[in-house]
């Protein structure tokens, strides 16, 4: 069995400082909560301004190629909202969000086995919202969240800031391993700091493309039933499958201990920034309510009206289609260009693919090499809480094109190859 890895979120010294003289400075550093000194940049989204200059091919960022969607399509859909309903498009709303639009959510979560009722329902600034506003709910500083290793970049960001301990559990090819979640979860009750929840993405998991099949599925949520751990479910791609039918979502099968977090990010627009949460708290609702007092009406009743009018389950199939031929580009590039001794994920659907780099060579070494080289990708490490994964790197296949895949592939098997050489010769 593998080891568990685990974050501490050392707390900041706080001591009261004097103001700033007239005229001077504002030492803000000294006025900073501890949350906010634990906040620290992802390595993923600071190479975003990196990855986007000319002449680099990014296979780093998860982005949906939203070139994909008709825009014609979207400006007349703004444009209906506007005329027909701009009173009620352009000013406040509740926090819980619209009605008409938590109605239709319902209708994309039965797709995936899930009943849900409009009142259990509440819509975020997309599902990273939905995310932060649990954590205030759920967390204490100090308490305990199981999550997967690795696991999603920013969520780690949100648990660090809000002072939590973190312990991930390892995964396979087939995500994360029942036994080692439920031995983890024993050992932390037994060591006086039981799981406040275990965080999950099943499905086409960020960053490894993994999906829980069936049989684990089923006993993951008995191993968090007998332990009294409630399951966050973040699942942004779920429905971009490339075969078959899309997975159940575990809240399908235990609506009460699970709790979903849906976005149209990736199967709509993420400009749009509407996610959601399905949860059983009315808690969520007054802490959206101090956090931004509602959420955009104008955003809500496009995507409603979107969802009533245009066959969008036919179109996420063209999106699927796509983003299945930019995957099998880059496994076909990937098994031309990469030298032995590397090895990757086949995702069955989703954004990302992960790599893993042969002993002696570390992601975040090779990273300005490939800058260098014309190519960007995610380093391992950063889905890690104490920073492993260093053998590991992270790559995306939504956005860029055939041909720019096949370029930066070409590019990064270069670098890893002259890598590997140097490494030989000393």
């Amino acid at each position: 069995m593998r080891p568990t890895m685990e974050l501490t979120a050392e707390p900041a010294v706080r001591t009261v400082q004097p103001p700033a003289p007239d005229g001077g400075p504002v030492p803000w550093e000294r006025y900073f909560s501890r949350g906010a000194h634990a906040m620290v940049p992802s390595e993923v989204r600071s190479l975003f301004s990196v990855a986007a200059l000319p002449g680099i091919v990014s296979l780093a960022g998860g982005m949906p190629d939203v070139r994909a969607l008709p825009q014609e399509i979207m400006a007349a859909t703004v444009a209906d909202v506007v005329r027909e309903h701009g009173p009620t498009a352009l000013q406040y709303g509740a926090a819980q969000g619209d009605p008409g639009l938590r109605e239709s959510i319902c209708n994309v979560m039965a797709v995936e086995g899930i009943t849900a009722r409009p009142d259990d329902v509440m819509v975020t600034v997309g599902s990273q919202q939905a995310l932060d506003l649990l954590v205030r709910v759920l967390l204490d500083p100090g308490d305990t969240v199981v999550a997967e290793g690795p696991t999603y970049v920013t969520a780690l960001g949100t648990f660090k800031a809000a002072g939590a301990h973190v312990v991930q559990v390892a995964m396979d090819r087939a995500g994360v391993v029942p036994d080692e979640l439920a031995a983890t979860l024993r050992r932390l009750a037994a060591e006086g700091r039981p799981a406040k929840f275990f965080y999950t993405v099943p499905t086409f998991q960020n960053p490894t493309g993994a999906t829980l099949p069936a049989g684990r599925r089923a006993r993951i949520l008995e191993v968090c039933r007998r332990a009294g751990v409630v399951v966050v479910e973040d699942n942004p791609y779920g429905l971009l499958h490339y075969d078959g039918a899309p997975s159940r979502a575990l809240c399908a099968d235990d609506p009460e201990r699970v709790v979903y977090l849906g976005s149209f990010s990736k199967t709509l627009a993420p400009g749009l920034r509407v996610g959601w949460v399905h949860a059983p708290t009315r808690k969520l609702v007054l802490a959206a309510e101090s956090a931004m007092l509602s959420h955009s009406a104008l955003a809500q009743l496009t995507v409603d009206r979107y969802l009533r009018t245009q066959p969008w389950q036919d179109r996420l199939a063209g999106f699927r289609a796509g983003y299945r031929a930019r995957r099998d580009a880059m496994l076909r590039a990937l098994s031309a260009s990469m030298p032995a001794g590397v090895s990757w994920t086949v995702p069955d659907g989703g954004f990302f693919i992960w790599m893993t780099l042969p002993e002696g060579l570390d992601s975040r070494e090779l990273l300005p090499h490939a800058l260098a080289a014309g190519v960007a990708f995610v380093p391992g490490t950063g889905f890690y809480a104490d920073g492993r994964g260093a053998r590991h790197l992270r790559l995306s296949f939504s956005y860029p094109s055939a041909e720019q895949i096949d370029e930066g592939v070409r590019r990064l098997a270069a670098v890893v190859t002259a890598r590997l050489e140097a490494r030989g010769r000393r």
